[in-house]
């Protein structure tokens, strides 16, 4: 089992960024546009509320309350469906976000099923723990710990964040959709450095489907 030494090591030595007050969430600049407690969507509320509930369900086996990152695969890869709700701030960020092959095996852009095999090539449902940092395929990545039956074997299958080529507004202007990760939580390159300044550390990540838009 990973101890939180363990987790929060290749983070710690990578910089300064796991540490950052939560005020600089809403202060970086070139970030994409937050919306605000006041300025949210009926569905944003519904993420910001998803965020809290699965926040306060797997309690104390997350390190950091502040954030949550919640991907909703009921929408498909040419939208953004990836959320950094703010529990403190009460706002809501999005970003792209590549789900498995295994899941949408014809390539439609949408999640077709969740799996938790190895060699599924899909994505998991359920809680994860984000870890530390370290340098895999893609560069710069951060590793997950499962926290839920449905995606226990994120660690043995390798299942990560990490930034991928394929995720992109360009992808979708050509082709109408995201690439396909192997099971991972990919993201463009651009917004995954957001993932490492906020996500990573030992916060909450949950994917399932949400509900429309």
């Amino acid at each position: 089992m990973l101890g939180r030494r363990t987790i929060l090591k290749g983070g710690l030595a990578a910089g300064i960024g796991l540490t950052l007050p939560g005020r600089a969430f809403a202060d970086d600049a070139g970030a994409p546009a937050t919306a605000t407690a006041s300025s949210l969507t009926p569905y944003e509320r519904r993420i910001l509320d998803a965020a809290a509930l699965q926040a306060q369900r797997v309690g104390s086996r997350v390190w950091r309350t502040d954030l949550v990152g919640v991907a909703d695969f009921a929408q498909p890869s040419w939208k953004p469906r990836l959320y950094f709700a703010n529990l403190e701030a009460g706002t809501v960020r999005s970003f792209l976000l590549a789900h498995g092959r295994g899941s949408d095996p014809a390539h439609s852009g949408w999640l077709q099923s969740f799996s938790n095999v190895p060699g599924s090539e899909a994505t998991s449902r359920g809680a994860f723990l984000t870890c530390e940092w370290y340098q895999g395929k893609y560069g710069t990545s951060i590793r997950l710990k499962g926290l839920d039956d449905d995606n226990s074997m994120a660690l043995e299958r390798a299942i990560v964040m990490h930034p991928a080529w394929y995720v992109d507004q360009t992808m979708i202007d050509k082709w109408g959709k995201l690439g396909r990760s192997e099971g991972c939580f990919a993201m463009s390159s651009m917004d995954f450095s957001q993932a490492l300044w906020h996500l990573s550390g030992g916060r909450l990540l949950f994917a399932d489907r949400i509900g429309e838009s």
